[in-house]
């Protein structure tokens, strides 16, 4: 029984969501193959090499996969899965907008059904996923002969150091021709990325405008050497970039510390960020949501509480 891991990376460095999603690989048995789909990914295919736990890295090598597009890894993953003669019985991928983006072609061309978001694992064939937002667990049997899971992040802990695994070329599979990328549009900043981030920040409609939300919130945020944060009521009304997002339909975090300023807590977004170690709350509203959640509440003017806090840090 091998389990299949697809890596996360954008071959110069190996996403630490992978080092998670190995993690969880691990609890289904020791034999924990890597895929790193890539194009002169020298320095990826070594780090995936030295993951405590990982038996095997697999290495597809092709300018079909510099742009990492989801058709082509999607093919490469079949390929692979076929080409292990019935071997291959789990693939995974972290349950970030990567793995939903490739995974569920990899399952609908494998003809089985994907479960997503695994936050445990109960055996090879069962596991627990959240639903309704978080608020109710779903414990799921499969029967299927290959298991296509997408795995909730925050729920395992990142795989440490170990190695050096073997390393094995694969026959990559030829560009499928189906998309191409014309450009990238990134957030570039000197903070932490939110996902791996140990601190948030995190502002809500509640901060009123876009340059309220900067003003206020990067400050404090520079002093805590932390990530920025958004709700998704701050991300629609425009103040922030929607890869600021967290939430059901952002990115679900758990860091050790978790702000949220001006978020009233609504249900889409603690689906998000309730899992965070402590969760610190300002808000002026003392019947807000959030501070069901919250480890620490300060009903306040945000304008006022929050360079007050910026100063004492």
């Amino acid at each position: 029984m091998t389990i299949l891991v697809i890596a996360e990376h954008d071959n110069a460095s190996l996403k630490g969501a992978t080092l998670n999603t190995i993690s969880a690989a691990a609890k289904l048995g020791s034999d924990v193959a890597v895929l790193v789909a890539g194009s002169a990914a020298a320095a990826v295919v070594e780090a995936a090499s030295k993951v405590a736990g990982v038996a095997k890295v697999l290495v597809a090598d092709s300018t079909a996969f510099a742009d990492q597009a989801a058709e082509n890894l999607a093919a490469q993953v079949i390929a692979v899965v076929q080409a292990s003669a019935g071997a291959v019985t789990h693939v995974l991928a972290p349950a970030t907008t990567f793995g939903k983006n490739v995974l569920p072609r990899v399952a609908a061309l494998l003809d089985v059904a994907q479960i997503s978001e695994i936050v445990a694992i109960e055996s090879a064939d069962t596991f627990v996923r959240p639903i309704y937002a978080g608020n109710a667990l779903a414990t799921v049997k499969s029967a299927d002969p290959v298991k296509v899971i997408t795995v909730r992040t925050t729920a395992f802990e990142a795989a440490g150091e170990g190695g050096p695994a073997a390393v094995e070329n694969v026959a990559p599979v030829a560009d499928l021709g189906l998309s191409k990328l014309v450009g990238r549009e990134l957030t570039k900043s000197a903070r932490p990325e939110l996902g791996a981030a140990k601190i948030i920040v995190s502002g809500g409609r509640g901060v009123g405008s876009g340059e309220n939300y900067h003003k206020l919130l990067e400050p404090l945020a520079d002093k805590l050497g932390a990530a920025l944060g958004a709700s998704r009521a701050a991300v629609d009304a425009g103040f922030v970039p929607n890869d600021y997002q967290v939430g059901q339909t952002g990115k679900i975090v758990a860091p050790q510390l978790y702000l949220a300023v001006g978020i009233s807590g609504a249900i889409q977004h603690l689906a998000g960020m309730k899992d965070s170690k402590v969760i610190v709350a300002i808000n002026k509203d003392p019947e807000a949501p959030i501070f069901q959640v919250a480890d620490y509440g300060l009903v306040a003017d945000l304008f006022e509480a929050v360079p007050q806090l910026t100063s004492a840090v």
